[in-house]
């Protein structure tokens, strides 16, 4: 299970992050929206120890992650495979050739130098690029491939790592609608068939709605809403993006064990809370 307790992110004088709590229980979608500058993305990189908190806890089944140092470190960003927006290819080498760099944490640095990998590895890779419908596209430069299927080759990339969670930061949000679709089936599948927790941010509420478990909503660095994907109806979503340019007092968020009610911040008065009954 992911844990994190409190935990804040400063930029200078920027609270990007305030005192964040929450657990994922082991394989679970969850989705994260809010406005953009949130602190979506921030959250998922300090997830991953590619941004540092300035205060508060992250664990990973009952172990903290924050003062992982060197190789400890590296196996846990592989443990917490990132996806991102841009993909990360590297646009020269073939598909094959990236979705290995996958493994390299399993690599000795020499061969990582070196760009050598052993035939198991090189199988795996073909065989998560089948998985993904892409291994006919193996030997293609990767900036040869559209945006939805070097998405794909980021998503067998990750995969490759053997992460125990996915964070992807708005995986879609270059894409056209039907290779939008195809990534997240992708994430989907992989979740479900898998059982690798997944923490995906989203612009779109209605692919929030149609891909969730579970809803997490940033605004201004705080968490506004901690809820099952049915609670998120428009009166909740009015409640995470309206006025979001202000910053409401940080009162109880409610918990995904209770279901049955919906913490969102009134449309019409920004410092108080009210809790709006899911029918």
């Amino acid at each position: 299970m992911l844990k994190l307790h409190k935990v804040s992110r400063e930029f200078g004088s920027t609270l990007a992050l305030r005192d964040i709590s929450f657990d994922v229980p082991n394989g679970q979608f969850v989705v994260v929206i809010g406005r953009s500058g949130a602190g979506k993305s921030t959250l998922l990189r300090t997830i991953n120890r590619l941004v540092q908190p300035s205060a508060g806890d992250i664990s990973f089944d009952g172990s903290s992650v924050l003062n992982l140092r060197g190789d400890d470190l590296r196996r846990w960003r592989a443990s917490a495979a990132m996806i991102f927006q841009g993909f990360n290819l590297s646009s020269r080498l073939s598909v094959l050739s990236n979705v290995l760099v996958g493994s390299s944490n399993e690599t000795s640095q020499m061969r990582r130098l070196v760009g050598f990998y052993t035939r198991d590895e090189k199988l795996r890779a073909a065989a998560l690029l089948d998985d993904l419908g892409m291994l006919e596209k193996a030997f293609q430069r990767a900036e040869s491939l559209s945006g939805g299927q070097q998405q794909r080759v980021a998503i067998a990339r990750a995969l490759m790592q053997k992460p125990k969670i996915i964070l992807a930061d708005e995986p879609i949000a270059s894409l056209d609608p039907l290779s939008a679709k195809v990534v997240m089936d992708t994430l989907r599948d992989i979740n479900r068939k898998h059982g690798i927790s997944v923490l995906c941010n989203l612009h779109s509420i209605d692919t929030a709605r149609e891909y969730g478990d579970r809803v997490i909503a940033l605004r201004a660095g705080e968490l506004v809403l901690d809820a099952p994907i049915s609670a998120l109806d428009d009166s909740a979503v009015r409640g995470v993006y309206e006025n979001a340019e202000e910053h409401p007092a940080c009162g109880k968020v409610t918990s995904f064990c209770a279901p049955e009610f919906v913490t969102t911040v009134s449309s019409t008065d920004t410092n108080t809370r009210k809790q709006e009954q899911v029918a």
